[in-house]
């Protein structure tokens, strides 16, 4: 039996270049495969994640799509710069076969349906999603003395403003003084791993503070599901954006991926809810090639 078809798209690129490698692969083609295979993907197609999508035209007015992510360390609830990626490889097949621009499609993961929408830009397409509401509070002692140790930031630079966040899973939100603070950072990785696996944490995102106009630098350490380093993470983008929209702060341009050299940039823009925040993330993408999926 033929493997899936596999594309592998650059998600939440900045002017046009860098971006997360992200496998999409599109499963409606065959049987569903064994998590062990869909762990093995991103290993093989040398990224650090990969989505699964499965596509179900006609339930809905716009056709729903259901959503699956994994690393090589197991499945994710959730995934911001793999939904980029998965909607702008939807919007390009469509954008093939003349369907209306945006394209428009119901999202489905694990824990929630939700709305997300994909348009051509030039060469690229850009995406936007409605990511779910966001949980703040502030961390215990041990959880900050820990994790502040192995990222190797000191209590003075990070201030009171330490944050764990949820989104499915909780991370942590670490600022420090400026760019230059967050380019110089080298954690402990397998400190950060051990301090995470004890607290059920995904990672730490560190970030910069915001300019007048809403642009900054993030960095996100996930050891803990097999991503020493994220290229882009964009759940994480909207994390912070919730936190921050609650000091006045309400469009956020997010640079990352710069460690790596691969530069990415994500946006993130906070309107009120009955809960609190709500957050709609953006970014553009580049649907390099497309192949079958490897190894399985």
């Amino acid at each position: 039996m033929s493997a899936p078809p596999l594309a592998l798209v650059h998600a939440c690129l900045r002017d046009g270049a860098g971006g997360s490698p992200t496998a999409v692969v599109l499963e409606e083609a065959r049987p569903t495969l064994t998590d062990a295979e869909r762990r093995r993907v991103p290993v093989e197609a040398g990224t650090s994640h990969a989505v699964y999508v499965r596509v179900h035209p006609g339930e809905t007015r716009e056709p729903m799509v259901d959503l699956r992510f994994f690393t090589a360390e197991g499945e994710l609830p959730a995934c911001g710069h793999g939904t980029v990626a998965a909607l702008a490889y939807l919007a390009y097949l469509a954008s093939r076969n003349g369907a209306p621009e945006p394209w428009r499609a119901t999202l489905r993961t694990s824990g929630r349906v939700f709305d997300g929408w994909s348009e051509p830009r030039g060469a690229h397409f850009a995406a936007a999603f409605d990511p779910g509401p966001v949980d703040l509070r502030e961390p215990t002692g041990t959880e900050r003395a820990l994790a502040l140790t192995a990222l190797g930031v000191a209590p003075d630079e990070s201030g009171p403003d330490v944050r764990v966040a949820a989104m499915g899973r909780e991370r942590l939100l670490v600022p420090v003084p400026d760019r230059s603070a967050l380019a110089a950072l080298t954690p402990d990785l397998d400190r950060l791993r051990d301090a995470c696996d004890r607290f059920g944490l995904l990672g730490a995102y560190v970030y910069s503070p915001p300019s007048p106009s809403g642009s900054l630098a993030a960095r996100m350490f996930a050891p803990s599901i097999g991503v020493p380093e994220d290229i882009a993470n964009a759940n994480s983008s909207a994390c912070l954006a919730a936190h921050l929209a609650g000091q006045g702060t309400a469009e956020l341009t997010i640079d990352m991926g710069d460690a790596l050299g691969s530069p990415a940039t994500i946006t993130a823009t906070a309107h009120s809810g009955s809960r609190g925040p709500r957050i709609r993330l953006g970014g553009t993408a580049s649907v390099d090639h497309t192949r079958n999926a490897p190894g399985v």
